[in-house]
Order: structure tokens, then C-alpha cells, then sequence
């Protein structure tokens, strides 16, 4: 199914960004022309959902420089997935986006607003590539265009991040990444995406290890440690590219690409039966899941607590996806919806604190929540969708995720996912406590929320967590076409 919109919705934000650029001059025409790119893209996103659902797949070349190699795009359940999510969360990024950088008087808000632009059209490209070419372009995109963004306050502190950044990602995805490219094509002949992989009689369990080995420590923006430095270094950046980072685009665009990967390349039935060395890497994700929750409750800076927790997070996706059963695939890609929910909560919040009562510490939020409870009201919200409770989103990913390590017979895993919950709860939920129950300076101030372009953005997220575990339904649908036969 020939489909030229695809091109037209990776353009789209590319002619936003030039937009921004224009109206520089001019902030409030400057901001609505953000606005109106993000929900645009998000209704032309929107519109290919249907044909996804009825099993068609949208397609379109950009260019064919290699004939046999083409930049091209084509819309599978899982690209869908996460194209709907990055183009939602854009809008309400930029409506959060308009309180803090004017609330907290940023400078070089054209700049940023440019970038971010060029950023979603980059993730847009990863969601919708075909092939592995067309994927390592727009991850490598995804990357520099990001990199202003890491470095926007031009602090020393900032350069270095910025330096931390460009080099594990881009050294990730040239040594390993990029061989990987190359060794599946002397294999194969083809680097396209298709339903079952394309190793299957072209790789025995040797050659299968090494790859996913290549393509799991090679795909930097999943943060398998010990290539996470970069995560929690780019946190120098201001919160509404913090929610970039975490939620939007390059974190979900590296574990994204894992999980397409997995799917589309090995195939799971082809991992599974070669093995493919997929237990060492299992190792190493579950190590990362209970590491950087280890690590996570011992920082008392409230973005590193949280730049932590996506380490571990994000390596629940990286083991759904080894496992290489359906129960676990699903549940890795229902887990890249729900955690984009919370963690962008959870960051509005500290960017709402920090704007509104200037604290950035976990020590210093006794008795906020007097001040601020809308927002730590959903700091609670997002905070148990991590957990992974009922009647919030997270429930839902992890269930599937357990239902994975058990159909793969992996309990130590499940213990894994268990602990890993557990951990949540003693890093995350003291935030709340602290704030509503124990009284602080902030206690008698009255009510002080951020400004009303925050809290509106905090409101929408929080509210996208309990709607995620009631209408679960459609998304688990995407995922299941993934495993069917």
C-alpha cells in the first residue's frame, strides 16, 4: 500500500521547525506554530491507524540511492505504537513547555523549539522505517538533533554532558550498530523489516548471538549498562527536553528499535530456537533493571532519582524482547506506552517544583504538597503507574511482561520483575509521603502550582494514566498482531 503521507509526516515537523525559526521574533506566534505542527502531525499519525489495524501496511520510498537499499518507510503495529505516542506527547510537551521556558526565563527558546521539532521528525522516521538503513539514519538524526538540546544552557557542566551524550551514542552506533547493518547484509542480502525476521536458515547460533549482542549494546538510547552514562549526564538539560529525552523520543526510540529488531531481523521463533545468546544479554538486562533502581534510591537530586529509574525501566522493554515469547513481546511493547506516561509526569512535576519553589532535592520537598497538590497529586498518580498498580496503566505491561518470563520459563526473571517493583515503590512513593505528610517551609505558603501551562500538561499525562489501564484494549491489539501467526 503506497502511501506518499508518510513522507508528508516526517516532513511536517522539519517545515514546523523552519516555521519556529521564522517567527523567532515573535513568541506567541513562535509557540502557536509549534502547537499547531504537533497536533496536525499528531491528526496525520492518527488518520493511518485504521488501515494498521485492518492488517495493512502503508508504504513509501523516500529515495533509492542503493536500488537494493532503499530509505523507505513503511507503518507496521509497533511503529504505529510508537508514532501515535511521540506525536501526542509533542503537543503536550509544547504546552508545558510554553510555562517553563517562560517561567523560568530560558533563553534560546527558538532554538529549542527548532530542535524538538527536528527531533519528533527523526523519531518519526524510526517508528515508520523499513529496513535497518533507514532506521540507522533517522536514529543517527534522532541523536544530533538532540544534542543542542542536552547542551542548551551552555554551562561547562552542560558541554561536558553534551561531550558524554554525542560520544556514547554515537560511538554505540557506529562500532556496533552499524556493523551489525553491515554483517546482516553479507548474510542476508536485505536489511528490511519483515513479519518473522530474516535470519531464519542465514544464521546459526553463533553468528545469531553475536549480532544481538551488537544490535543490543549497539542501539545506545536503550541504556543497557554499562552504556547508560549518557542518560543521567543529559540531565543537565531543562526539564521539557528531560521529557524528550525519557518519554517522547530517544530513550523510547532505542528500546523501540531493540523490540523492532527482535521482531522484524531475528524473528522470535528464530531466536528462541538457536538461543542466540540471549541469556547473557538477559543478564545484563535484568542486572540493569535492579542496578539502576538500586542507584535511583540513593540520589537525592529529584531528576537523577528519576534519570535512574529510566535505566531500570527501560531495560523491562530490552528483556520482554529477549525473551522471545509473545507474552514477553507484548508486554515490551505495551510497557514503552505506559512508562512514556508516567515518566513524563513524573518530570513535568520536577520541573513544576523547581519553577514554581526553585528545589530540586528530595530533602527539600517536605510539605510541598500543601503548595502544590495538584501537582504532586500526580506525582502520586504516575508514581504507582510505575509501581505497576491497578487502575493505572503500568498494571498492564507488567502483567504481560510476567506472563512472558513464565511462558519463556524464566522465573528468575519474574523474581526479577517482582524485586524490581518493590524497589519502585521505596524510591518513588517517599516523594509523595514526604511532600503531603511531613511539614516543610512550603507548608504555609498557600497554594503556588507552576504556571498554567504546566499544571495543564501535568493534568493531561496523569489523566493518560488511568485512561491506559481502562482502554487498554486497542493498544493490545497493535501488539498481538506482532506474535500472530
Amino acid at each position: 500500500m503506497d502511501t506518499p503521507g508518510l513522507i508528508f509526516c516526517v516532513a511536517l515537523p522539519l517545515a514546523g521547525a523552519a516555521l519556529v525559526v521564522a517567527l523567532g521574533r515573535w513568541p506567541n506566534l513562535r509557540e502557536a506554530a509549534s502547537l499547531a505542527t504537533a497536533g496536525w502531525l499528531f491528526l496525520e499519525v492518527l488518520a493511518l491507524l485504521p488501515a494498521v489495524e485492518a492488517g495493512e501496511r502503508p508504504a513509501a520510498v523516500l529515495t533509492a540511492v542503493i536500488p537494493e537499499i532503499p530509505i523507505a518507510f513503511e507503518v507496521e503495529p509497533l511503529g504505529m505504537m510508537f508514532a501515535l505516542v511521540a506525536s501526542f506527547l509533542w503537543i503536550v510537551t509544547t504546552i508545558y513547555s510554553i510555562g517553563y521556558m517562560r517561567g523560568h526565563g530560558e533563553s534560546n527558546q527558538t532554538r529549542f523549539y527548532a530542535c524538538f521539532a527536528i527531533a519528533i521528525a527523526s523519531a518519526i522516521g524510526v517508528a515508520f522505517a523499513a529496513n535497518l538503513l533507514t532506521l540507522f539514519v533517522f536514529y543517527e538524526a534522532l541523536t544530533l538533533s538532540t544534542y543542542p538540546l542536552v547542551t542548551h544552557s551552555g554551562t561547562d557542566e552542560a558541554r561536558r554532558a553534551g561531550r558524554v551524550y554525542l560520544g556514547v551514542l554515537l560511538g554505540t552506533s557506529i562500532a556496533f550498530q552499524l556493523f551489525a547493518i553491515l554483517w546482516v547484509w553479507v548474510l542476508v542480502g536485505d536489511t528490511g523489516f519483515r513479519p518473522g525476521g530474516i535470519l531464519a536458515g542465514h544464521a546459526g547460533p553463533a553468528a545469531t548471538a553475536g549480532l544481538l549482542a551488537l544490535f543490543v549494546f549497539g542501539i545506545g538510547k536503550a541504556a543497557v549498562m554499562p552504556f547508560h552514562r549518557w542518560l543521567p549526564a543529559a540531565m543537565v538539560a531543562p526539564t521539557p527536553v528531560s521529557a524528550l529525552l525519557h518519554a517522547v523520543a530517544v530513550v523510547k526510540a532505542g528500546v523501540f528499535a531493540v523490540l523492532k529488531v527482535v521482531v522484524y531481523v531475528f524473528g522470535p521463533e528464530h531466536l528462541a530456537a538457536v538461543g542466540g545468546g540471549a541469556d547473557w544479554l538477559l543478564a545484563f538486562a535484568a542486572l540493569t533493571v535492579l542496578a539502576g533502581s538500586l542507584v535511583a534510591m540513593r540520589r537525592d537530586n529529584l531528576k537523577a532519582r528519576l534519570a535512574y529509574s529510566t535505566v531500570s525501566q527501560l531495560s523491562y522493554i530490552v528483556m520482554g524482547a529477549l525473551l522471545a515469547s509473545a507474552w514477553g513481546i507484548v508486554g515490551a511493547g505495551l510497557h514503552i506506552v505506559m512508562h512514556a506516561f508516567a515518566k513524563i509526569t513524573l518530570f513535568f512535576c520536577a520541573g513544576a517544583i523547581l519553577v514554581a519553589h526553585h528545589r530540586t532535592e528530595v530533602s527539600e520537598l517536605d510539605g510541598i504538597g500543601r503548595a502544590m497538590p495538584l501537582t504532586m497529586g500526580a506525582f502520586l498518580v504516575a508514581s504507582l503507574s510505575i509501581v505497576g498498580l491497578p487502575l493505572l496503566g503500568g498494571m498492564w505491561s507488567k502483567w504481560y511482561l510476567a506472563l512472558g518470563t513464565i511462558e519463556a520459563g524464566q522465573y528468575a526473571l519474574l523474581a526479577v520483575l517482582m524485586l524490581s517493583s518493590l524497589l519502585s515503590v521505596a524510591y518513588l512513593l517517599p516523594i509523595p509521603v514526604r511532600a503531603f505528610v511531613k511539614r516543610g517551609p512550603a507548608a504555609g505558603s498557600g497554594i503556588a502550582e507552576a504556571p498554567r501551562p504546566c499544571v495543564l500538561a501535568i493534568a493531561i499525562t496523569a489523566a493518560g494514566c488511568f485512561a491506559l489501564f481502562w482502554y487498554a484494549e486497542r493498544w493490545l491489539n497493535l501488539m498481538e498482531q506482532l506474535v500472530r501467526p
